[in-house]
């Protein structure tokens, strides 16, 4: 069993994602890249971590490629947090900002879908909703867009349910 949670910036998607598991042995896969130099995001990664259940174990996944086989060996309750920034990171692996090959990416983005319908734990995927804006005005938003777009709906087709979190309010779109 699989859920998708989906939401904007400062949506609740991720605090909805957490409390979708009761389990009290769950794993916490965290995305995001630590940067020592950004005291802000340092900020928003402690407050996650503060949320988090105390018999939760957190595992941070830097390099994107070790996601996928996570998945496919993971037995018990699972949240990753979140789809978005794991993009990031494998589009900044794949120079793809400064116009690298994108087929690494989307073969990236290929083999993590299948590893959500591989995964034999209940899981719980958190991740960005950017198609309800404006075309974004640069080239790399557009790359971002397109490509957590697709992503989306790739994981959308293998969860059993997917979320919608609008004003901290969760919309059961399945």
């Amino acid at each position: 069993m699989a859920t998708l949670v989906l939401g904007g910036a400062r949506s609740g998607k991720s605090a909805h994602a957490e409390g979708l598991l009761a389990a009290t042995a769950a794993i916490y896969v965290a995305t995001a890249r630590r940067d020592p130099a950004d005291p802000e995001w340092t900020a928003r990664i402690a407050a996650h971590v503060e949320r988090r259940p105390p018999a939760w174990r957190t595992v941070e996944v830097a390099d994107p490629a070790q996601l996928g086989p996570f998945l496919e060996q993971a037995t018990g309750p699972v949240v990753v947090d979140d789809i978005a920034t794991w993009l990031t990171a494998l589009l900044d692996d794949a120079n793809a900002w400064e116009g690298g090959a994108l087929d690494p990416v989307r073969d990236a983005c290929d083999r993590l879908a299948e590893s959500v319908g591989a995964c034999q734990g209940e899981l719980v995927l958190v991740s960005s909703e950017v198609g309800l804006g404006v075309v974004p005005a640069t080239r790399s938003g557009r790359l971002f867009r397109d490509q957590l777009g697709a992503l989306n709906a790739a994981l959308a087709d293998r969860c059993t349910d997917v979320v919608l979190l609008v004003a901290g309010i969760p919309l059961r779109l399945r």
